[in-house]
């Protein structure tokens, strides 16, 4: 004679209040983007081009003419700036020359880095004019100012 089995249940009702507890942790503790060094006003342009994703050296530039100098690869951020930049998205640059030793160690460091210049919708000209000076002394000719789209 075979013995009827007997059917396990099992309570799911913990196992889901777990589950809702880790995705509310993690969606509230996630950071996509790291913060900002410094805040810009981009300002408006027609343009739509895309920027790229990945190797991207940015050159951020305040409506005061502070200059900050970010690596999208934190491999790249620590070669360039040292361990303690590691988690930060720019560093500040002290003047020109400083940005021109950076610019050339970073393109060293990673060929394929694309530059890209955001700068405040308030900054000067000539600050841009003198930044855009010294990547043509560089020898970096390939660059991106980014802009805010305009939209009607």
């Amino acid at each position: 004679m075979a013995k009827a089995r007997s059917r396990i249940f099992v309570d799911m009702t913990p196992m889901v209040d777990v589950i809702m507890l880790l995705l509310t942790f993690f969606m509230l503790t996630t950071q996509f983007r790291p913060p900002q060094e410094a805040e810009i006003t981009l300002p408006s342009s027609h343009s739509a081009f895309e920027l790229p994703e990945s190797d991207v050296m940015t050159i951020l530039v305040t409506k005061d003419d502070e200059i900050f100098l970010g690596l999208d690869s934190q491999k790249d951020r620590v070669k360039i700036f040292g361990d303690a930049s590691r988690l930060k998205a720019g560093v500040r640059v002290a003047d020109k020359q400083a940005l021109g030793d950076l610019l050339v160690r970073a393109r060293m460091s990673n060929l394929k880095l694309r530059t890209v210049i955001r700068g405040d919708k308030g900054v000067s000209y000539g600050a841009i004019e003198d930044i855009m000076t010294l990547l043509q002394e560089k020898n970096i000719t390939r660059f991106s100012l980014v802009t805010e789209l305009e939209t009607k």
